[in-house]
């Protein structure tokens, strides 16, 4: 009976360690004072610098520019700072704007960190909160291009109170930075506009979420002289020589002028070149 019983213990032993095999090892958090910047996707992992341009690069632009450094430096120092909200026109700006004034305080001393939260991630918020909580650093937590999808009424409800007014929100060192291409992030439709019933009421319910952030920012399609004080920037950084008629010609058959559109050519001038930057 004993030498049953010791058969089926080894056995017990041999499936339980052919388990512990095949699952997967698990993920264990970043130190979040070691690196400059992290990607949270339910887990942390740390990145070794923050690609960023120069901030004096980002023309067009200026005083969002001004606004949004001075936040940043704000939490860098440990200071009140408003959680942001970037949105409008694609390509003006908005992400590199978030990583330039972060690096740009980084080397002037201050305690932050950036923190990019994957879109699967959203729903892990509170856990990454509350180990940024226990920590002696400042963090920005960065969610760029930001949308729901139709009917998701539950993601801008968690948003609102994780930027106020709710158990989950988020701690004191941390602050929100939100790019989006729309003010009111959540969409809007025709028939909520035109509901004849109370139509501001649909108006307000849509803003409520933007609402929330202390500094919201509107970033619009640039116009041709931008355009090209855009390029002269990057054009004298990079010793590159600037033809404009030419500029203007790629900007034409892209259909857009923008900040990206403008990086993009100066890639190109500087391939012609046979140069790297």
């Amino acid at each position: 009976m004993q030498d049953q019983g010791d058969r089926t213990s080894s056995a017990l032993e041999r499936i339980a360690a052919a388990i512990e095999g095949l699952a997967p090892l698990p993920r264990t958090s970043a130190d979040w004072i070691a690196a400059p910047g992290y990607i949270w996707d339910g887990a942390s992992r740390p990145i070794a610098t923050v690609e960023a341009p120069a901030l004096d690069l980002l023309r067009g632009i200026d005083k969002q520019r001004t606004a949004v450094f001075e936040n940043v430096q704000r939490l860098g120092d440990g200071h009140a700072a408003h959680d942001m909200l970037l949105w409008g026109a694609r390509g003006m700006g908005k992400s590199a704007l978030v990583r330039a004034a972060i690096k740009t305080v980084q080397q002037e001393g201050g305690s932050l960190a950036l923190v990019q939260v994957s879109p699967s991630a959203l729903e892990s918020l509170p856990m990454l909160f509350a180990q940024l909580g226990q920590v002696d650093r400042n963090f920005l937590v960065y969610i760029d291009d930001l949308g729901f999808a139709d009917g998701d009424g539950a993601g801008p409800r968690h948003l609102r109170s994780w930027l106020d007014g709710g158990i989950e929100a988020r701690p004191g060192n941390v602050r929100l930075a939100v790019t989006s291409n729309r003010r009111a992030i959540v969409s809007r439709h025709g028939a909520e506009q035109d509901d004849p019933i109370n139509p501001r009421d649909a108006v307000d319910d849509m803003l409520a979420l933007s609402d929330r952030f202390g500094l919201s920012l509107g970033f619009h399609a640039c116009s041709q002289d931008d355009y090209l004080d855009i390029l002269r920037g990057y054009c004298e950084a990079y010793d590159l020589r600037l033809e404009e008629a030419d500029a203007l010609e790629w900007s034409k058959r892209r259909g857009a002028r923008s900040g990206r559109t403008a990086w993009h050519y100066i890639t190109e001038l500087a391939g012609r070149a046979g140069r790297a930057i």
